[in-house]
């Protein structure tokens, strides 16, 4: 009966519709175990009230903005993990949900366009118990200062303690494997002329 129920309880892996690619193929691997797995989080966007795009359905159904670039970029960073790391890197990606806490599954996380994202108190306090707990969390893809106070305004509910600091180029995060002295901001289209 335990092993029943513990059967019963693991979600199987699911794809999900993306803005950009709806119809991605499946690695024949997808299935294999591995010891690490590209993890992308699922959030809830900016509601529209505060000019958040609407949806049709439910953020946690994809084609929100949580599903940028997916699952390509996921399998395409999957893959260079496979090939130039000796890790065995999991072929597909695994989306988790905050609501449904299995993000402690997961040591890595990735969030995309957290500039258009709204977490709720729940999925804030869950992102912060991760964090606490040793998971990283890695996120990018927001431009212009409303993007990025959407983005720290859901990470003051995740640490309300904590401000956001930059980190200093001479850290050892910036010269472990290799010396990066310098950083580059990539404009978007938005600011090309």
């Amino acid at each position: 009966v335990f092993f029943g129920a513990v059967y019963a309880l693991q979600r199987p892996f699911r794809v999900y519709p993306g803005f950009e690619y709806t119809n991605f193929p499946l690695p024949k691997d997808y299935q294999d175990k591995s010891e690490w797995a590209f993890a992308r989080l699922m959030y809830p966007p900016v509601s529209p009230r505060y000019g958040g795009a609407e949806f049709l359905g439910s953020w946690k159904q994809g084609q929100s903005n949580w599903t940028m670039d997916y699952p390509r970029s996921d399998r395409h960073l999957s893959q260079a993990v496979r090939r130039l790391t000796r890790g065995h890197a999991r072929s597909v990606e695994q989306p988790v949900d905050l609501d449904e806490g299995d993000q402690f599954d997961w040591p890595w996380l990735y969030g995309v366009e957290v500039g258009h994202w709204e977490l709720t108190d729940a999925q804030a306090k869950a992102l912060r118990e991760f964090l606490l707990r040793g998971g990283f969390f890695m996120c990018d893809d927001f431009h212009g200062t409303i993007e990025w106070d959407f983005f720290s305004a859901s990470m003051r509910k995740v640490f309300p303690d904590r401000p956001i600091v930059e980190i200093p180029n001479g850290d050892a995060i910036f010269h472990t494997i290799y010396d990066l002295d310098d950083r580059y901001q990539v404009p978007g289209a938005l600011f090309l002329e």
